[in-house]
């Protein structure tokens, strides 16, 4: 069965860093578009940032400058660092893979593998 797992969520401090984890198994994220989503409680799940296979890096205005997506596919991992943290960043946070060989979507509809979600709290 394909899985991913998050990791590395936690409460943090406004202004802090955080870097979350999405460890792939049973399949290879090579050939995979691979997206961060977040959802907040009583919020619609919206796109954080994707990579596409090639290593192109998409980010919704909201965390430009702040959060950096990357991606390991010889250890099947990819990372979400966040840096600047903001309350509003406050969410559970899932990644999300696809096959596609070019290009990556902020869309959450786009993708068919999906995590179980990091909780991630920015709170003094």
């Amino acid at each position: 069965q394909v899985q991913l797992v998050e990791s590395g969520g936690g409460l943090v401090q406004p202004g802090g860093s955080l870097r979350l984890s999405c460890a792939a198994s049973r399949f290879t994220l090579d050939n995979h578009a691979i997206g961060w989503f977040r959802q907040a409680p009583g919020k619609e799940r919206e796109g954080v940032s994707c990579i596409s296979n090639y290593g192109n890096t998409y980010y919704a205005d909201s965390v430009k400058g702040r959060f950096t997506i990357s991606r390991d596919n010889a250890k099947n991992m990819a990372y979400l660092q966040m840096s600047s943290l903001k309350p509003e960043d406050t969410a559970v946070y899932y990644c999300a893979a696809v096959s596609m060989s070019y290009g990556c979507s902020l869309r959450s509809p786009s993708y068919n593998y999906w995590g179980q979600g990091t909780q991630v709290t920015v709170s003094s």
